[in-house]
Order: structure tokens, then sequence, then C-alpha cells
């Protein structure tokens, strides 16, 4: 391992009893390690990977890259961070990103507090103590007064329900597990030139590990079951004099942020699709295609989300683009979604993804008329043929949201577990705490409203409201918190009342909690559609009134 990445230096003993422990040490663990241990609290951070980064340090395959601005995702909150980052492309690819958090890690000494290679396997409150003891997989346990899961929504990948996949003897990669390169921060040098990969999955994750592998694979075989809705990124390098006038930029740029949706750069246009005229809708959304990121989704017509002849409207709109860029017609035929309107998914960001199809490498399996029937030990069988492969690569995405608590035993007061208490769903308040699990918090999880939302600003505000609740606690000596039922029960009512305004909950999506590789998993809106400034404000309200909904002892 390369010096750059090997910056394990002596960690601190752990305490025999933390404050806080964390589990992750992502974006969220990060920022909240930090902000806590400013405060003077007895914290530590246990990561399963063997570096900072999350999502960033797992997720390596190839083409992984932004679809925020870079310049609105990285942290806010110390001036140093932005004065001296430079971002090299408006979306940066995975491996800057990683370099980025570890250059955050390096400036605020946060290594020491982390110990790295801990897989939590279970976390158990001992009511008499009120205490959370964490056992790892390795036996290792760590108590502590405060839990927070820092474990982010995207993080527990799965597999396909599909037999035979250990039986393949060709190379074979999920892309949340990508192998990394073992001297840099992306992934390691694998050879695509000249050989026959499929590629099982065309979400987001899958749609930008196609259009780059397309570019060598002797062939490329997309099993595809469902289309996503997707629209150019549209990215560029950032040169010096760009680089400088965006610093300059910064305090206007979070401001944006802050006030928007969705905390992107783009806001929603106070006019319907429908009061406009045809040629001033056609115009509007051409301007908005050409343009980089998420415009297309989250700047259009304020009730393309919201009003189904406004989101048909849209939708027509960008099965005309994927018309225009594919030139054979059966083939965007299977490319255009038939079982949910634009945008009620989140959308997948691409370059030149549909221009891939125009290729004689590459071939799209359609599925859903041909199913999977197995993996063999040469490729994979459908109904219809057999493809013999070099490479599977199985782009079949997260138990999202919930996944990686669910695969932690979590038991709170009486010993209940988290996952059956959850069996129906998630129930939170703010989606940051649930009744019967006292001092236990989860950043970033279901219900939270920084889950709908480029997700570090929503971690910033997540992780200084908990700072700023912990304070109070030390400072007013109380030693317990957790909400009242009720409070649960009415913000849950609360989410899904908020969602079924939205045309989202018609979609199945990793938002809805689907992943057809999870065949008995309970559907049910998992984030939050009520906008994250309305998710700040009902949390500083809470905090006014005292922490109203909260038990604090």
């Amino acid at each position: 391992m390369s010096a750059a990445l090997n910056r394990q230096q002596p960690v601190a003993a752990v305490a025999s009893e933390l404050d806080v422990i964390i589990i992750g040490a992502g974006m969220s663990g990060m920022y909240q390690l930090y902000k806590l241990r400013g405060h003077g609290f007895t914290v530590r951070v246990f990561e399963a990977a063997d570096g900072v980064g999350g999502t960033w340090f797992w997720n390596r395959y190839p083409g992984c890259r932004f679809d925020s601005e870079s310049w609105s995702y990285g942290y806010s909150f110390s001036q140093e961070i932005l004065d001296e980052w430079n971002w090299s492309e408006h979306f940066s690819a995975q491996p800057e990103t990683l370099r980025y958090l570890n250059f955050v890690a390096d400036k605020f000494d946060l290594r020491k507090d982390i110990q790295f290679n801990c897989r939590a396997s279970s976390a158990v409150y001992d009511e008499r103590a009120n205490r959370w003891e964490v056992t790892f997989e390795d036996g290792r346990t760590v108590r502590g007064k405060v839990l927070v899961a820092a474990t982010g929504p995207l993080s527990a990948p799965q597999m396909p329900a599909i037999p035979g996949v250990g039986d393949f003897k060709g190379e074979a990669y999920h892309t949340a597990l990508w192998p990394r390169d073992p001297n840099g921060f992306g992934p390691a040098n694998i050879s695509f030139e000249g050989k026959r990969i499929g590629v099982i999955g065309t979400g987001a994750t899958g749609i930008q590990v196609i259009q780059e592998i397309a570019k060598s694979a002797g062939e490329l075989y997309v099993f595809q079951r469902t289309p996503n809705w997707c629209a150019p990124l549209h990215n560029s390098s950032i040169d010096a004099a760009t680089m400088d006038a965006i610093k300059a930029d910064y305090p206007a740029i979070f401001q944006r942020c802050n006030e928007a949706f969705a905390c992107f750069i783009h806001t929603f246009d106070p006019r319907s699709a429908l009061e406009v005229t045809a040629a001033e809708r056609e115009a509007f959304w051409e301007k908005l295609y050409a343009e980089p990121g998420f415009g297309i989704w989250l700047g259009t017509y304020h009730d393309v989300l919201t009003d189904p002849r406004a989101n048909k409207l849209a939708s027509e709109f960008i099965a005309r683009k994927i018309r225009e860029r594919v030139k054979d017609q059966a083939i965007a035929d299977k490319l255009i979604p038939q079982d949910h309107g634009f945008g009620t998914r989140r959308v997948p960001m691409e370059t030149r993804y549909y221009e891939v199809y125009n290729q004689p490498n590459v071939k799209l399996v359609d599925i859903k008329e041909a199913p999977i029937e197995r993996i063999t030990a040469t490729g994979i069988k459908t109904t219809a043929a057999d493809y013999a492969l070099d490479m599977i690569i199985y782009a079949t995405g997260f138990e999202a949201v919930t996944g990686a608590l669910a695969r932690i035993d979590i038991r709170g007061v009486g010993g209940r577990a988290l996952k059956d208490k959850w069996a129906g769903g998630p129930e939170t308040y703010l989606g940051m705490q649930t009744s019967g699990f006292p001092n236990f918090f989860t950043l970033v999880g279901p219900h939270n409203g920084s889950t709908l939302c480029n997700i570090p600003r929503g971690i910033e505000q997540n992780v200084e409201w908990l700072t700023e609740l912990l304070l109070h606690m030390r400072d007013t000596h109380l030693e317990r918190v957790e909400p009242t039922r009720d409070a649960e029960l009415a913000w849950t009512e609360h989410v899904h009342e908020t969602a079924a305004k939205t045309l989202m909950p018609t979609a199945s999506s990793w938002f809805m909690g689907v992943n057809d590789n999870i065949p008995n998993r309970v559907h049910g809106f998992l984030l939050y559609a009520g906008g994250f400034p309305a998710y700040r404000a009902k949390c500083d309200e809470v905090k006014a009134l005292g922490y109203e909904g909260f038990v604090l002892q």
C-alpha cells in the first residue's frame, strides 16, 4: 500500500466507556467525529473498511462519479477546506472524491479516533446502565452513552436472487464491492479489452458502468429488466480561473443549496407545465436538457412531480430525446420506461449512455421478455438463449436506507430488535430516532430530510442539530433521550402523507424500499418528500420548543 494511503498513525486507546460511539467513517461519521471531538466528548468511530470515505471508498467501479456539482457537494463548514481544495471537474469522478475525503481526514487528524476494519455485528442497549454495547465481528466490544449510526442510505450491497451465482468460472464483480487500486484511490486495473461482458442492472450505477465499459469491451450484453429515464450530465473540467470564481461564490452557492427543495443548485420553476404553450414548454425543456446536472429534474416546472398531466408531458419530451439518440427504434422502445413517469425515481445522469446502443459491440437483452433462469459456469442462461461470457458485473443495487441498519442486530429496551420493530416499515421521529431505542440516532436515516437531497448539505444539518442536542443534555445533566410514541407516529404519518402528494410512490424504486432481489421486503416511502427547507424548519422548531416530542431524562 502506498504511503499516500497508509496513513494509519497510532490510534488512541479506546476508553473503557465512550460518550459517543459512531458507526461509519463516511461523510456523516467524519463530520460528527469532528464536531463532537471539538466539544470535548470522548468519541470514537468504528469503520468496516480500512480507510475513510464510506460510499466513495467502496464504490470504485469504472465510471463512478458525482451527479451533484462537485463544488456544491463538498463540506461547507471549514473555510480552510474551501480555500485549499480545488476540484478538477464539475462532476468529479470517484477517485478525486475519495482523495478529497482523505484530505479532510488529514486536515483534522481524524484517523486517530477512527478504528478501521471493525464491522459491527450487534448493538445492545443496557437498560440498567443506560449504555450501548457494540460487538464487532472479530469479537471486540465497546460501550458508550450514545450510539450514532452513520451507516449511509446506500451501503448494503445486494446480490441478485438468481440461481447459480457462485457457479460462474469467469471474472465476477458487484459494483459496490469493486476491487481497489492498492496504490491509489480508484479501481483496480481490470481490463475489459476484447472481453465478452454481461452487466445485470440498469439503475444509476449500471448506467455509469455500461457507458464506460462499452468503450473497450469485445461484446457487452446489457441485461435489463426495467429501463430508467436518464438525462445527460454535461460534465466538463474546471480551470484555475473558474475554480477561483467558484471559491469567491461559495457563500452564495451554499445559501442557494440550503434554500432549494433538494439542496442542489437547481430550484423548481414556479410556473405550471400546463399554463405555458407547447412551444414555450419545448424550448424550456430543451434548454434544461442541454445544461449540466439535475436542472431537467429539479429545475423544471413545479408540478412535474405532482400532477400526472404535467409529468406525462415531461415524460414524452424525454422519450423523444431518447428516440433522437438511439438509431434502432425497436431498441429505443425498450429503453423508454412504461411503468413510471420521468423524475418519479432519482434520475440517472449519463454521458452518451443511449449512444452505446448504436455500437455494434453492445446488445440489449430484455429480461422481462426472456427472464434469466440461472448463472452458469460459462455465463448467463435466459429462457431464450445462453450467453457465453468472460465477465459478469452485478449492478444490482442495495438494500437501500434501512439495509445497513438491518444487517446489525440492534436491540433496544426489553431486548426488542430494531428489525422487528420496523418489520412493517420504519417508524421514526425526524428520521433521527425511534422510540424504544434511547440515545440511538441515525444520520441520513429513514424518513430523514437528508436522504432525498444533495446529501452532504443534509449531513451538515443532521450533525449540527444532533451535536446541539448532546451539548444541551450535557449542560443540563441529562442522560437519556428518546422520542415519544405519539411524536414518532405523527412524523411517520406526515412522511407518508407528504410523499402521497407527489408522484414518487407511483414508481417502484429504492425510494419505496423496492429491490426486486429482495422479494419479501416491505415497500413504503423511506425518504422525506417535503423538501429540505421544511425539514430543517421542523428540526429548528422542535429544538426551540425544548426538544418537543422527545423525552429527556
